[in-house]
C-alpha cells in the first residue's frame, strides 16, 4: 500500500529550529520537536528517511510591512541549501508572521506550568505546527 507522502515544516532560528508533521494522509499537523539548528540538515535527512516526506516548508520571517526582518536572509540561505540536499523534495517558502505570538497565546493559554511556558523550544515547536496548518489550510482552500 503506498502511503501519501507527508509534509515537514521547519520554523528556523539561529539557535533552534522547530519541527512539526502532518500525519499519514496529511490532515493533522503536529509538533514533532525542537533541534539545534547547528545539526538541523542531519536531523531532516534522518526525518524524511524515517517518515516518508515529500515537502518541506520552511516559514520565511516577514513583518507586518512585508519587509524582512533581521533572519529573514538566514532563512532565504536554507532554503537554497535545502532545495540542494533535498532535490527529491518539494520545497517551500510559507510566510510564518504571527506563528510564535500565536503559539505563546496558545502555551499562555493551555494551562501549563509557568516553566514550561518560557520553554522557548516549546514555542518553536508550536509554531512550526501552526506554521504547517496554516500551509495545510491554504492548500485545501
Amino acid at each position: 500500500m503506498n502511503k501519501n507522502k507527508r509534509i515537514l515544516a521547519l520554523d528556523f532560528g539561529l539557535k533552534r529550529t522547530g519541527l512539526a508533521i502532518t500525519d499519514e494522509n496529511n490532515i493533522i499537523a503536529s509538533g514533532l520537536k525542537t533541534v539545534d539548528s547547528k545539526i538541523l540538515i542531519g536531523e531532516i535527512q534522518k526525518i524524511v528517511r524515517e517518515k516518508n516526506i515529500g515537502v518541506l516548508v520552511l516559514g520565511e520571517p516577514k513583518r507586518l510591512n512585508n519587509e524582512n526582518t533581521h533572519i529573514t536572509e538566514n532563512v532565504h540561505i536554507l532554503f537554497e541549501v535545502l532545495k540542494k540536499e533535498f532535490p527529491d523534495l518539494n520545497v517551500t517558502l510559507y510566510d510564518e508572521r504571527f506563528t510564535s505570538k500565536m503559539a505563546s497565546q496558545a502555551i499562555s493559554m493551555s494551562g501549563l506550568s509557568k516553566l514550561k511556558k518560557q520553554d522557548k523550544g516549546l514555542i518553536d515547536e508550536v509554531s512550526a505546527t501552526i506554521l504547517l496548518q496554516s500551509y495545510m489550510s491554504s492548500m485545501s482552500s
